[in-house]
């Protein structure tokens, strides 16, 4: 990441850069996706709820569609989280097939889809 600017622009700018380069998927991709089974069963669930993926696809989502002046410290601050979640996914990579796998399921629930 560069060094912030006086006005914050500079770290503002890297966390959009890395998100969009984390965030392979389009809305209608990722909505789409997060609509079927393999997808709800995929990740941690939350006392038997939803998963964190699962809300931070759907989260995802609204950021992808938000202008990007209109995003306010909290959506920033979920776009560094999906950046990091997906770099850290990406180099637990398994061996094999990878297609029908759980490991790709979730990368997927935040928008990265590994076979992109």
């Amino acid at each position: 990441m560069t060094a912030r600017g006086q006005d914050g622009r500079g770290d503002r700018e890297d966390v959009l850069r890395d998100f969009h380069e984390a965030v392979n998927m389009t809305p209608r991709e990722l909505e789409d996706w997060l609509g079927t089974e393999d997808s709800r069963d995929a990740g941690q669930q939350k006392g038997g709820g939803e998963s964190v993926g699962h809300a931070s696809g759907r989260r995802i989502v609204t950021l992808l569609r938000t202008r990007k002046d209109d995003l306010d410290d909290d959506d920033l601050a979920h776009m560094r989280k999906v950046s990091g979640y997906v770099h850290r996914h990406l180099a637990q990579r398994p061996g094999g097939d990878i297609t029908d796998s759980t490991w790709r399921y979730s990368l997927m629930n935040w928008g990265h889809d590994p076979r992109k």
